[in-house]
């Protein structure tokens, strides 16, 4: 049985979710599918992902596991988003190649608080149905275990022939910087998070990143020590770029969830510029889009692959994920009055708001002999005034996307869109709002 959300399509049958994640290139690791798909066809599960705090915002290489979460509380199950307070506080060694900094409690405190605020943008929190999600932080039944106690009910349980046979182990030994006991014991705090979950909320499967799947047979492992009942693990794999760039990265660096440290515009444009080559894995990992309608898509990319028919759907979707729809239509909006051929409307102009930079200026400013010569110096875009004559005439500036006169001083008449706005341009990039007071 299948339902709608919007418009998209969503699993409800509890039993489908496996083939929908494999039909996506979902399924890396797990343990035994079979037994797993009859688990999930006998009923709802209460499952599990951890998200360290390391930073006061997850970035889009959190996406693939938020959404992991997402289609298995559509198909009817009950996520648990652990915000790891304490395991955040030591540092995982998966996947790195040197120790993290360590963060202070109240620093970590905020990440978590930050965190929660982004994963209800992608689950269901509240209500009093099975599948709503639960917020919970390791620091609950860690902080204040006294370390005694911690070695006999979770270290006795775990071999050191286990742990050095781990992946994000071996390869921290095989390594220059090696790895310290902080990080060594990282996978015991993991697998205890297990432990404790099942016992607290019957939890009896954790999912993750490639990347976690040493840890998460840890855990699989002290849960059957310690309770003898049988949990599973499901990992997905790790976005990469078929450049072989990392995927989230740009020149100015990782690109956020936080709309203050990635501006929706910015994370729209990310998404619109991917490479034909990543663009159908993407839609397919990273949006809610039925694989079936990935297909149509997909098909009628291929058919016109000039108009980006895929990219365009894709950094819809995302950005309507993170961000909700309205700033995914102000991303677009903006994206005209940039690189548009045609006048901006006012709303365009509204849109770029907070994209470039912009000062306040008088209806006054605008007139004069040389309203366009002194408009161009007090945006900063010329130095001098006859550093914007000499660009002036060099035919570089536009106002409202329209190239001006090489003879031009003055400022068009009703420059001023709406009595309001006024956009300059000098070059194909530097730009510049007016916005009249």
């Amino acid at each position: 049985m299948r339902r709608q959300r919007g418009c998209i399509l969503v699993v409800v049958d509890g039993a489908l979710v496996l083939e929908d994640l494999a039909a996506r290139g979902l399924v890396h690791d797990s343990t035994d599918l079979d037994v797993l798909r009859a688990r999930l066809a006998e009923g709802p599960v209460t499952l599990y992902c951890g998200f360290d705090p390391t930073s006061d915002s997850l970035h889009i290489g959190h996406l693939v596991p938020l959404l992991l979460l997402r289609r298995f509380q559509d198909g009817g199950h009950r996520p648990i988003a652990l915000a790891g307070g304490a395991t955040g506080m030591v540092g995982d060694p998966s996947g790195r190649s040197e120790e993290r900094n360590l963060l202070e409690s109240a620093e970590l405190s905020a990440n978590v608080e930050a965190m929660a605020a982004q994963l209800r943008a992608f689950l269901h929190f509240d209500g009093d149905d099975a599948t709503a999600a639960i917020l919970a932080d390791n620091r609950e039944w860690t902080v204040g275990v006294d370390v005694l106690d911690f070695l006999r009910d979770v270290g006795k349980h775990v071999t050191i022939g286990t742990m050095l046979g781990k992946d994000s182990i071996r390869t921290r030994l095989a390594g220059d910087q090696g790895i310290s006991f902080t990080e060594f014991s990282y996978m015991l705090l993991q697998a205890n998070d297990f432990y404790e979950l099942h016992a607290r909320h019957g939890c009896e499967l954790q999912v993750g990143g490639s990347d976690q799947w040493g840890n998460i047979t840890a855990g699989i492992d002290l849960v059957r020590r310690r309770s003898a009942a049988p949990v599973h693990g499901l990992t997905v794999p790790l976005v990469t770029r078929a450049d072989g760039a990392k995927f989230g990265k740009t020149a100015e660096g990782a690109v956020w969830l936080d709309p203050k440290r990635t501006l929706p515009y910015e994370f729209h444009q990310y998404f619109l510029n991917v490479d034909d080559r990543d663009v159908e894995r993407f839609l397919l990992q990273l949006t809610l889009v039925a694989v079936p309608e990935v297909a149509e898509v997909m098909s009628a990319h291929g058919a016109a692959p000039e108009e980006r028919i895929a990219q365009n759907r894709l950094a819809d979707e995302v950005t309507t994920l993170v961000h909700g729809a309205e700033q995914t239509a102000r991303a677009r909006l903006a994206a005209v009055g940039l690189f548009g051929d045609e006048q901006p409307t006012v709303e365009v102009l509204e849109a770029i708001r907070g994209i470039v930079p912009e000062s306040t200026v008088s209806a006054a400013d605008l007139d004069g002999d040389e309203s366009l010569v002194d408009a161009l110096v007090v945006s900063g875009l010329c130095s001098s005034r006859g550093d914007a004559r000499r660009t002036i005439k060099g035919g570089g500036v536009s106002v409202n996307g329209l190239r001006q006169n090489t003879e031009a001083a003055v400022l068009p008449p009703d420059s001023a869109l709406g009595g309001r706005f006024v956009l300059l341009q000098k070059g194909r990039r530097n730009r510049h709002l007016l916005v009249v007071d």
